[in-house]
Order: C-alpha cells, then structure tokens, then sequence
C-alpha cells in the first residue's frame, strides 16, 4: 500500500487523451499523436503526479503508456469494469471523456494498490502474435461452420479455400511464436517445466507463459483469481450459498480447461481425483475446473521452485505454494 497525495488520469481515444489531475480538479486534453504526447509528458512533469492511471480499453493509449513509462512515470493500467463501479458508487451518470478523466484521476487517488509493471516492448508483441493466433483460430472455427451449411459447390470451395488460407497464416504465427519463445532462455525454460505437466501441450505451455506472467511469482490463491479458477463465494442471509468461478483472464482459462480434460484422460492420478470428485456428486464441468486449479497450482509452484513435474514428488506439490 502506498498513500498518494496527487495523481492523473487518462481517458485514451483515438484522436484525443483527456487528463485529469486530482486533487487539483484541473482537465487538459492533447491530440493522441507524437507531438502530443510529448506535450502531455511536459505538463505532467510540471504536475507531479505520482501516480497514472489510463483506462485499459483498445491499443489506443499504447504510445502514451510506453511513453510515460520511459519518462520514469508510475502508470496503472486498469480494467475498465473498476472504473464503472467506482462511477457508480459515486453516484455518477453523466459520462464524457473529460470527466471520465476526472474519475479515473480520483480512481487513482483513492485506490492505493501498486501498478503492476508495464510489460516491455518484447513481451507486448509475444501478446499481440498470441492474440492474433486466437484471433486466427476463432475465423478458421466459424468458416468450418458456415462451411457445413454451405450446399453452393461454389460457396463450398471458397469456405475451403478461406480454411486453407486462414491455417496457413495460423501456423506462421505459430512459428514466429516458437521462434521468439526459443530464442528467450528464462521464457524456454518456463516451457518446458509447463510441459511437463499432464495435459500441457504446447499451446497451453504459451498461453501461460504470455497471458499469465505472473506464474511462479504469486501464491497459491493469487494465481487462481488471475486465471478465474478462484471459488468466490455468493451468499446473503438465511439462502444456501454457492462459490462460482469469474472475472480473470479468459484465454488462461480456457487452456487450462483443456489441460485438465487432457490430463483426466491420460494421467491415472488426475483421472482418480476427477472419478472422485464425481463420485461425491460434483458435475463433470465442476470437476474438470478443480482439476485446472490443481494443474495451475502445481504449475506455480514448479515455475517457481524451477524444477520439472515429477508424479512422486508428494501428494499435491500445489500444496506447498
């Protein structure tokens, strides 16, 4: 926790930034272009924030993010479902980009976690060639659908065509993902702990690594919420309550679903504790999610201690994170 006395907010659009300096109450805009943002630097310079927080909403505030962050800036990036909740527990309605500016000035006033380090040049672009691998694979999905319906021989073709296209392109993607990932040693060395483990193919191995940096680096509890796998629990007076699943990075669990799926299947041990947890009534979805914070737990923990999955190296290595 750290207590600041001045702090800024950013609201990025397309052509313009919209700042805010609270407690000061003062707004500025400036074009999103080089020149502007080196107008922005400046002004915050003379302001002396300690903090910065912009809203995490499209590549838009990208160059001013990178720009603060060279400046020596402590820049936030921040979920934009925070910011309406604090919108609304001020009571506002009114929303404009310069008093969005306004909120996510005092945001920053009042919420007094650290920013999380901004990720560098190198790890930002393994994000965008993973993005545009998921990106790849949801087209080839709904082409593979449309195809089925599809009784033009014509149309038929060019569905086939578009997959083939559209594979291509995945596995260069793919490629250039490998290629960065070997050419890193601390980031080679990540994958193959990860795929050690039952279940990890390569691209959950990758998604973890890129989506989910902070594997090996957080606790047990922390490292679930990050991936939505964390139970919360959801109940009000005399009414049973439940603990559901949410919120986190969806890719992450995604790759983790599967993993669990794959290691169910292949593993005699994830498979027992799966029958298990059937046996004792929790429906097939709801034990397949335990077995991925199993796997995600396990996976922490061996990032973390640098070693390998080993079958026989205790009951639940998870249990030690």
């Amino acid at each position: 926790m750290t207590t600041v006395a001045c702090a800024a907010g950013i609201d990025a659009g397309k052509t313009y930034l919209d700042v805010g300096i609270e407690p000061s109450g003062r707004r500025f805009r400036v074009d999103n272009a080089p020149d502007g943002i080196r107008r922005l630097v400046a002004r915050l310079r003379r302001e002396g924030p300690e903090r910065v927080v912009i809203e995490a909403i499209g590549p838009y505030a990208r160059p001013v993010t990178a720009a603060l962050g060279a400046a020596g800036f402590a820049v936030g990036v921040v979920n934009p479902r925070r910011i309406k909740g604090y919108r609304e527990a001020e009571g506002k309605r009114a929303k404009t980009d310069r008093l969005d500016a306004g909120l996510i000035a005092r945001f920053a006033l009042t919420m007094r976690e650290p920013p999380r380090p901004l990720p560098s040049a190198e790890d930002q672009a393994l994000k965008d060639l993973a993005a545009r691998r998921r990106q790849l694979v949801e087209m080839i999905a709904m082409e593979k659908t449309r195809l089925k319906q599809a009784f033009e021989p014509m149309i038929a073709a060019s569905h086939r065509t578009a997959i083939a296209g559209l594979a291509a392109e995945r596995k260069r993607i793919e490629a250039e993902l490998e290629r960065r990932l070997a050419g890193n040693a601390a980031l080679s060395r990540r994958y193959e702990l990860l795929v050690s483990l039952p279940g990890f193919r390569p691209k959950v191995a990758t998604t973890l690594i890129i989506d989910l940096p902070e594997l090996g680096g957080a606790d047990r509890r922390a490292i679930a919420s990050l991936a939505g796998l964390a139970p919360h629990p959801s109940q009000s007076g005399t009414a049973p309550g439940r603990n559901q699943i949410g919120g986190g990075r969806p890719c992450v669990r995604a790759a983790l679903y599967m993993a669990s799926l794959a290691a169910c299947r292949s593993d005699p041990r994830f498979r027992a504790a799966y029958q298990a947890s059937r046996a004792e009534g929790k429906p097939a979805k709801v034990a397949l999610i335990a077995m991925a914070r199993k796997l995600l737990v396990i996976a922490n923990t061996l990032v973390r201690q640098d070693r390998p999955y080993d079958p026989g190296f205790a009951a639940d290595p998870g249990d030690r994170g």
